[in-house]
């Protein structure tokens, strides 16, 4: 269990990782997604081959999760441009907004009711983020597309959340990734062509480009992904959750050590983003408190039914009796 924690920590330490990434990669945002895509699917459909998985599903299944993957592809595109008009702690600040934007979303598309904690760490979060914009207006731009980036998240993961009930893993990621690379193969040209005046891509990968792309696609997407995926075999879904609420904090320490943005940000900043974390962090803990609280009240409510029955039982008996 220990190597299983270890691995998750990892996995999640990874994904932080993508932000920096990001600021490595010298090409524009939407080439790199292009290239993350591309590499990706070909590493997926390797794996998916090596373990023998059939990839063919119905023709409706496919194209609601091709859609899915042009909104991967502007959730990145937001996400890397967030980190590079303004820093890698902003970016990770906003994107910590995924589970408010879950909160608002998931009751609403799948018909549950909103809890009452949703709403007060929803407004908690909100409070963060007027913090944040407060100390560090100069970065208003990066925080409003890492928020918007957030909230693309939230949506497909809501979306994932019903296709893993219906389909394997690794086929939804394969055909997600391969809905963004087509989703980025159209909107570089119309892109460039708005920017420039040009249709084709504005810069050529360097080698160090090259490199960085290839641990973005295939150790922080395709390894984690399937690591992920084993782990909760062995691992609950809250502590999956709850130690993905850490990708931010992991995310930001990293900027920090590589980047330096310590120097750059206020305390204000750090003071905001705080809030948001501890919103973050805290609401796995009360969900999983409101869940053993309702399944109290549903053994309750069970017991008293069933001593309600076997009283009448008792009655009917001593009626027929007497």
């Amino acid at each position: 269990m220990l190597r299983d924690y270890v691995q998750l920590h990892f996995i999640v330490l990874l994904w932080g990782f993508t932000a920096i990434l990001g600021r490595l990669i010298e090409i524009p945002s939407t080439e790199l997604v292009f290239y993350r895509t591309l590499i990706a699917s070909l590493g997926l459909f390797a794996l998916l081959r090596f373990k023998k998985e059939n990839i063919f599903i119905n023709r409706n299944g496919i194209g609601q999760i091709l859609f899915t993957g042009v909104l991967i592809a502007l959730h990145w595109v937001l996400f890397f441009e967030s980190a590079r008009v303004s820093n890698v702690s902003v970016c990770l600040a906003g994107m910590a907004t995924s589970s408010l934007w879950t909160s608002i979303l998931e009751p609403i598309a799948l018909g549950k009711k909103t809890k009452w904690y949703e709403v007060v760490l929803g407004l908690v979060v909100i409070l963060g983020l007027y913090v944040v914009f407060h100390f560090e207006f100069q970065y208003v731009e990066g925080l409003v597309m890492a928020v918007l980036s957030a909230l693309l998240a939230s949506i497909f993961s809501i979306t994932n959340a019903k296709f893993s009930q219906k389909y394997n893993h690794f086929t939804i990621t394969f055909y997600e990734m391969i809905g963004a690379f087509l989703a980025t193969a159209v909107l570089i040209p119309a892109y460039n062509y708005y920017i420039s005046g040009s249709l084709g891509f504005h810069t050529a990968p360097n080698v160090s480009d090259w490199f960085y792309m290839m641990i973005l696609a295939l150790v922080c997407t395709v390894y984690a992904y399937s690591i992920a995926v084993e782990l909760m075999k062995r691992i609950s879904a809250f502590a999956i959750n709850l130690t993905v609420n850490l990708e931010p904090v992991y995310g930001i320490l990293l900027a920090v050590a590589f980047f330096d943005e310590h120097n750059t940000m206020t305390n204000g900043f750090y003071f905001g983003t705080l809030i948001i974390l501890f919103a973050v962090l805290v609401y796995p803990a009360l969900k999983k408190w409101d869940e053993k609280r309702e399944n109290r009240h549903l053994e309750k409510w069970k017991n008293s039914n069933a001593s309600q029955t076997e009283s009448a039982k008792i009655e009917m008996l001593e009626n027929e009796r007497g």
